[in-house]
Order: C-alpha cells, then sequence, then structure tokens
C-alpha cells in the first residue's frame, strides 16, 4: 500500500477503537477491515483475498496460504460485516486529511532555506518520512493538527542529526513558526515525547 491509504487505514483504526472497547471486538478483524475500507478511500483497491493472506502469514509465519474453503469464506464475510459496523460508528466520515502534503511543503522550503551541502550530507528527508509513518502506531494522529505533527516529525529528524535552521528573518522567528504560527515549542516537544514512547512501546512489545 501507499503511505496515504496506510495512514487512513491507522485512522480508521484509532478512531474506531477510540469509540470502543478493545476487548469488545477482534483487533485483527478490525485492522483488516482498516485496510480494505481505506483501500476504497484512497483509491488504491486491494483484494479481500490478499488482505487475509497477508494477515494469516502474519499471524502464523511459515503456513500455507489458506484454502477457499468455508473458513476463508467466513473470514471474508466476517470483513465485509465489519467495514459495514466501522462505517456506522464513524458516522460514514472515512476521508481524512494527512500530515503528508505538509511535511513535503515543509521539506522543500527547508531545503531552500539550508546550504546545499549540508542538507545532502545528512537523510533528514529520509528520517522524517521514517518518522511520519511510525507516529501512526499510536493516536498522535487524533490528538494533533496534522501541520503540527508534519513539523514535530521534521523538528525530531533534524535533533537526530544536529543540523541547525537559520531563523527566519522577520523577527528571528524559528523556522516552524513561519510555517505554522499557532505552534508552540511545547506542542513540538508534547509530539515528539509521545513518539518517543511509541518505540518504546514497540521494543517492549517485540
Amino acid at each position: 500500500m501507499q503511505s496515504v491509504p496506510i495512514a487512513t487505514a491507522c485512522m480508521v483504526y484509532h478512531k474506531f477503537f477510540r469509540d470502543t472497547s478493545l476487548d469488545a471486538y477482534d483487533p485483527y478483524l478490525v485492522a483488516m477491515s482498516a485496510i480494505y475500507l481505506a483501500g476504497k478511500v484512497e483509491e488504491q483497491h486491494l483484494r479481500t483475498r490478499d488482505i487475509i493472506n497477508v494477515s494469516h502469514r502474519y499471524l502464523h509465519p511459515g503456513s500455507e496460504t489458506l484454502e477457499l474453503d468455508s473458513h476463508f469464506w467466513e473470514l471474508r464475510d466476517s470483513i465485509v460485516q465489519c467495514e459495514l459496523l466501522m462505517l456506522r460508528l464513524l458516522n460514514f466520515q472515512v476521508s481524512f486529511q494527512h500530515p503528508h502534503k505538509y511535511l513535503l511543503h515543509y521539506l522543500l522550503s527547508l531545503k531552500h532555506w539550508m546550504n546545499r551541502h549540508s542538507w545532502e550530507r545528512t537523510p533528514v528527508a529520509a528520517a522524517a518520512w521514517a518518522l511520519l509513518r511510525d507516529s501512526y502506531h499510536g493516536t498522535l494522529c487524533l490528538q494533533y493538527k496534522v501541520q503540527h505533527v508534519a513539523i514535530a516529525v521534521l523538528y525530531l529528524a533534524l535533533q537526530c542529526y544536529g543540523v541547525e535552521v537559520p531563523a527566519h528573518a522577520a523577527g528571528e522567528r524559528p523556522w516552524w513558526q513561519v510555517f505554522s504560527e499557532d505552534l508552540t515549542e511545547q506542542i513540538i516537544l508534547d509530539i515528539v515525547s509521545k513518539l518517543i514512547q511509541l518505540y518504546s512501546l514497540d521494543t517492549e512489545i517485540s
């Protein structure tokens, strides 16, 4: 899947469990249904059979592909029914704004502001995209403005590689305030802190 459909699937998943209990529904079935629904919303249609096979392989490493037997068709019907439940629960509001386009814009702007050699010798852009993708492991996407998330992952990527951005001319404002006037450094630090906590949680689970 492409980045935006994956982000939409994560949004659907997190919104669903924000309004329901994790104990009431099978999270793997909800995940499969979220991927199936996101493919439709973002027009990257995925076959139900492929979603089921990939999920089955993840849950049962080394196993054979599922046969097209009664179990397979029951699982397929469950995904369709779960999709309808999700749509009703979310009031059919499954079209979301994501930070991706903002991050792209911010990266292009910073590239023009900064010294070309210092920009090219560090993988800031790749790191920012990776951080944005990983941010969807948690509920950051539900808690903050998309512009703020995009700036925060870029801020963290710059910090990781020790890259400093020159202050902007207008009143020596920090670079991130040029992009979003209502953003404060505390909001950035809160997002970064929660993102780091996600990595800690992933490590503990692994």
